[in-house]
């Protein structure tokens, strides 16, 4: 069984950053970072394949990186400019041969 684990996440006022870490039990994943707030459908923030091809949404594109550590089976994401707006569980996902896994998330709140 793949399990994901993520850590980093945390208060953090406007305009500050966060790193989000991802442990992963396997390799060989394409991976990504997803959000979900209160209310809201979960959603796309950046993902990263095997190979390091990266795509992000336009709401974080230039302000976020996603990036692995392939040596150590971890994904990162850092995240600068932080908004309120980027206030969300954030959810590692893995794909491999057709399955998805995810992790429990982390919770990220950006607040004054």
């Amino acid at each position: 069984q793949v399990q994901l684990v993520e850590s980093g996440g945390g208060l953090v006022q406007p305009g500050g950053s966060l790193t989000l870490s991802c442990a992963a039990s396997g390799s060989g994943f394409n991976m990504g970072w997803y959000r979900q707030s209160p209310g809201k459908q979960r959603e796309l923030v950046a993902t990263i394949t095997r190979g390091g091809a990266t795509n992000y949404s336009d709401s974080v594109k230039a302000r976020f990186t996603i990036s692995r550590d392939n040596a150590k089976n971890t994904l990162y994401l850092q995240m600068n400019s932080l908004k309120p707006e980027d206030t969300a569980v954030y959810y590692c996902k893995a794909t491999r041969l057709g399955y998805n896994y995810w992790g429990r998330g982390t919770q990220v709140t950006v607040s004054s």
